[in-house]
Order: structure tokens, then C-alpha cells, then sequence
């Protein structure tokens, strides 16, 4: 008999990469029948075997924490889905409901959150703390009640395990082949310039800062991809003389990441040294790898375990602009043959280790156990 899944997120546009496109679209594949309830407004809707379910676009963070919450628990608890499967904190209360109703709940931590609640530098160190600290016991309460915990990373997976949930690691790797050929020959035209690029989050805690004054040192020309933090950190770049050498091209489509690819000669990941980011596996470093660009990412020690054991890149302190533009510099400045291997060893090392194809053998192994009669 099929197994009906029930994939939530109020948090998330319908087309995340890790809900969507790797772990909803696997399980469709692998014949599950898949629903996704979002809350984006843009409708109902079907793509590739998953059943997109919208319960209303939210009007702000409260109504999306409550309103948002409602609507999808009323429409959920209805449903003869066996698996839910939730990919938001503020969802726990709905998963504690459904799994008291029988249900088999999956959390998918994404983030670790109360470090996350810590390291938000617009929130004041007092309410950080009377906010992470309750939470993270929330977390965990539920966390052992449901059937499995999913997590980003497996320095979450241990946090969780520790508490004694049942969790695994399945890492946000690129889905084979999407990006493997985005970048041109050495030599052909978007490959003879000094063009490097960041694809991700803007915001002064992701680099932003140490990035557009590290051009003032760095003979290189800068496409920034993604999301400002804020409309103030946007205009506070703008004024830095660094900020004439960037090409700022906004939120991007998939096929828009890949041309960005296709223009780079480098990518950057240099995030601030937070205890969130410190074990974090972040996406962009291993798309960098699939579409064979070399990577320039902070000093973190699995970072560089990480560039250093697969010869992909360079690690940097990320605080330091001048340190980073001369970093950028002398990587620009590699010899062809040398920047050839370094690009074979990043589509190998994507090839055959940061790849959701593995990622995506340990999902299905997961659902198998928990599905089983």
C-alpha cells in the first residue's frame, strides 16, 4: 500500500531546494505519495508527483507563528497521511497534536536553532538567552517524542541523540549533475576576467561587510546573489568604495545561480565565526564544488578539514578584509593547469561525496524503518 506523507512548512517557499526539490521530490520517486502544505498565497498545485496544498500567504511573523500554525494543523488533521514531516520550530506544537492523534511525526531541524536564537545580533543578549534556554527544552521535549529527527548536519544529529532522540545527519548536498557543468573551459570568454561571486544570504554576520571592503585590496569584480538582511544594510554598502566593484544581481532562480557560476573564477563563504556557523555545512560551499569553482571560506576547523583533505580551496580569516583580499588575489592569480586540477578535485569531491544522491539513500532508509507496518 502507498504511504501518504505530509510535508509542512509555513516558513519556506514551495520550491525550497532541501524540502522540495531533494527531499519531497525523492520521496515522490520513490513511490510515496507526497503533500506539501505551504502558506505562500500562490495557490494549489502539482509538480513533479508532489501535491502542493496552500493554506494563505501570511501577513507578518506573528501570524505566520499562529494564524499560519492553525490553518495548517486544521487542514492536516483531516488528512489520512500517515508521516508528517515538519520543517519549521513554530510547527512543533502541531506535530506534538498529530502525533498524540497517532500520526508518525518527523522533525527536519534545518538549524540549530537555540545557538541560531544567540547569535542574532538584533535581539538583546538578556531576551537571547530567555529565549534560546526555554525553547531549546520545548525542542527537546518533543524532539524525543517524535519518530525521527532530521538535521542538517550531524553536529545537530549529536546535539539531538544526546537528548535522546532517534536522529540522523542527511547533509544539504547538491542534487547531482544540476550544477556540474556550469562552468566553462579555462579560456573561454566569462572565464578570462577576475570575477568572483558570494550566492546566499547578505547580512553583516555572513561577511557582508569584510567582503566589500576586502575589493578595496582585491583587483576583482564581486556578484553578490541573494537577500539582504535589510534595506539599511543595503544602503550602508552602497556607500563603501568597495561597493563599485559589485554586481549586485538580487534573488536568484536556479538557472540564474548556474550563470552566475558560469561568470566565477571563485566563491566565497566567509562567514563570521558564531558558535551557529562554526559546524555548519553551508549548501553554497558544496555548489561552488559541483559547478567546479574554487572556494575562499572562513578559518573554521572543519571548514578547512573539509577544503584541505579535497584540495577545493583556501580558508581565510573572515574577519580580516585585507587578509581576505590578498587571499583573493592569490588565488585569481593561479596558473591554468594548477586552477584545472583544483577544479577537477571539486566536481570530484562533489562526484563522489557531497552529493544528495548519498543523502538521499539515508532519507529513504529512514522513511523505510518508520514506515514500516
Amino acid at each position: 500500500m502507498t504511504v501518504r506523507v505530509a510535508h509542512l512548512t509555513t516558513a519556506h517557499p514551495r520550491f525550497d531546494v532541501r524540502i522540495f526539490h531533494k527531499e519531497c521530490r525523492s520521496l515522490a520517486n520513490n513511490g510515496y505519495q507526497v503533500d506539501l502544505y505551504v502558506a505562500d498565497g500562490g495557490g494549489d498545485a502539482q509538480c513533479d508527483g508532489v501535491s502542493i496544498i496552500d493554506v494563505g500567504p501570511p501577513s507578518g511573523r506573528l501570524n505566520r507563528m499562529c494564524g499560519k500554525t492553525w490553518k495548517v494543523w486544521n487542514r492536516v488533521r483531516k488528512t489520512d497521511a500517515r508521516i508528517i514531516h515538519i520543517h519549521d520550530p513554530e510547527l512543533l506544537p502541531v506535530a506534538l497534536a498529530l502525533k498524540c492523534m497517532g500520526r508518525t511525526i518527523i522533525y527536519d531541524a534545518h538549524e540549530d536553532v537555540p545557538r541560531q536564537i544567540l547569535s542574532k545580533p538584533w535581539i538583546k543578549p538578556w531576551i537571547r538567552y530567555a529565549i534560546a534556554y526555554p525553547f531549546e527544552r520545548l525542542e527537546n521535549f518533543i524532539a524525543r517524542r517524535c519518530g525521527l529527527v532530521i538535521c542538517a548536519t550531524p553536529h545537530i544529529a549529536a546535539r539531538y541523540t544526546a537528548q535522546g532522540a532517534n536522529s540522523i545527519a542527511v547533509n544539504n548536498y547538491p542534487i547531482p549533475g544540476e550544477l556540474s557543468d556550469s562552468v566553462p573551459p579555462i579560456g573561454s570568454p566569462t572565464q578570462t576576467g577576475r570575477t568572483i561571486c558570494y550566492i546566499g544570504g547578505i547580512a553583516g554576520i555572513r561577511g557582508a561587510v569584510e567582503m566589500i571592503r576586502a575589493l578595496e585590496y582585491a583587483d576583482a569584480r564581486l556578484i553578490l546573489a541573494g537577500p539582504m538582511e535589510s534595506e539599511a544594510l543595503h544602503a550602508s554598502l552602497r556607500t563603501m568604495p568597495g561597493w563599485s566593484k559589485v554586481d549586485y544581481r538580487g534573488v536568484l532562480d536556479r538557472p540564474g545561480i548556474r550563470q552566475v557560476l558560469s561568470e566565477s573564477r571563485l566563491g566565497l563563504v566567509l562567514l563570521h565565526p558564531i558558535p551557529n556557523y562554526l559546524d555548519a555545512l553551508p549548501v553554497k560551499m558544496f555548489e561552488y564544488m559541483a559547478a567546479g569553482v574554487p572556494v575562499l571560506a572562513s578559518d573554521f576547523p572543519l571548514w578547512r578539514q573539509i577544503l584541505d583533505s579535497s584540495g577545493t580551496g583556501q580558508c581565510v580569516n573572515p574577519l580580516n578584509a585585507r587578509v581576505i583580499g590578498d587571499a583573493i588575489n592569490a588565488m585569481l592569480a593561479t596558473p591554468a593547469n594548477e586552477l584545472e586540477q583544483i577544479r577537477a578535485a571539486c566536481r570530484e569531491a562533489a562526484r563522489t561525496t557531497y552529493n544528495w544522491r548519498n543523502e538521499e539513500a539515508k532519507l529513504l532508509a529512514a522513511y523505510a524503518t518508520i514506515a514500516a507496518p
